[in-house]
């Protein structure tokens, strides 16, 4: 089994040489200023995580990005009895601080526009399932459509002048498919904050990236091979850029002969079978990449190539869609960026 959204992601952010070229800044302009480089190691939000930073200040930004990591995590986190989220799916209602209200107002615009393909409620599901503490089991259909009667984002009321959040007997949330994009856009602020020339980070595979290289060169990033048979499926070459990829060869277990992976459909309760091994989205929101990771490949290609052709401009995307055959399809935004030894249908 693989970690989260994998480690090999986690920088085939191919690499970071600086030899015999000018500095420069995010903004590909010569750059006079000291060049430090920080690179730290984090586990946080169940998954590895890794961040690095060029700049005069990159020690301070890093320093202040892994204190916000961790205190995103203890505010978001099932797991943490004090979050928001925990006391809100105890108490059946909670106000909440604006952040949580962000990640709430994003995952429900995602919910609508998806149709119910994303769903912050499904959370019953997966422990019923055992993906949150590793007890794999599969649910009897009783069980499942006794869950289902529980499911969706729209059951959730939120009184926004009061910022309280209340949802009925029985319904819980988990941010999980939208918390690691928010944090990644976070850091990228701290970033801008500190003036650096230019940053990575990889949590867990979600991966986003702020202005350049110190040579000037874009950041070259890695989209894994979800079959395992080589590193990567292709190379991509960006800057300010979020690469979210969600895929079922990430956390499953099998069962007699069947392999049951994590991204569970919202409408069925069972995992997502679409024809799609992985799909990743290039963005500029690593909030909204994320979600939108997950909801088209519970989608499938027909509909997500559609979606994509209906948002794209709106919501700033582009994907690259593996399917179960091994067939990669990318959307036209990346034919420039994106370099693959195998053959590629672009969608325009």
């Amino acid at each position: 089994m693989r970690l989260n959204k994998c480690i090999a992601i986690m920088i085939a952010l191919t690499v970071f040489l600086m030899s015999g070229c000018k500095n420069v800044n995010k903004n590909g302009d010569e750059y006079n200023g000291k060049i430090n480089e920080e690179t730290r190691d984090v586990f946080a939000m169940d998954t590895y995580m890794t961040l690095t930073a060029y700049g005069e200040n990159a020690k301070d930004a890093i320093d202040e990005a892994v204190d916000e990591i961790h205190r995103l995590d203890d505010m978001f986190s099932v797991g943490n009895k004090d979050s928001e989220v925990s006391i809100l799916n105890q108490n059946g209602s909670e106000i909440i601080s604006e952040e949580t209200e962000y990640l709430f107002e994003t995952a429900l615009q995602i919910y609508k526009n998806t149709e119910g393909c994303f769903d912050i409620t499904v959370y019953p599901l997966m422990v019923e399932w055992g993906f949150t503490n590793q007890k794999y089991n599969v649910p009897k259909q009783d069980k499942i459509d006794s869950l289902l009667k529980n499911i969706g984002t729209s059951k959730i009321e939120f009184d926004k002048k009061e910022k309280l959040i209340s949802v009925p007997d029985g319904v819980e949330i988990d941010f999980g498919g939208i918390a690691k994009g928010y944090t990644s856009q976070r850091i990228m602020q701290i970033f801008k904050k500190y003036e650096l020339v230019g940053g990575v980070v990889s949590l867990g595979g979600n991966v986003q990236t702020y202005g350049r290289k110190p040579n000037g060169e874009k950041f070259r990033i890695g989209v894994e091979d979800p079959f395992g048979n080589q590193d990567y499926v292709g190379i991509l070459n960006v800057e300010n850029k979020a690469i979210i990829t969600s895929g079922g060869y990430e956390r499953f277990f099998e069962k007699d002969g069947v392999k049951y992976h994590h991204i569970l459909d919202p409408k069925t309760g069972y995992p997502a079978e679409t024809g799609l091994s992985s799909v990743t989205i290039v963005g500029e929101d690593g909030t909204m990449a994320d979600g939108l990771s997950t909801a088209l490949f519970v989608m499938g290609k027909n509909d997500a190539v559609d979606y994509w052709k209906k948002y794209a401009k709106k919501e700033s995307f582009d994907m690259i869609l593996v399917e179960d055959n091994g067939k990669i399809t990318i959307t036209e935004g990346l034919e420039k960026i994106f370099t693959s030894e195998r053959q590629i249908e672009i969608v325009r």
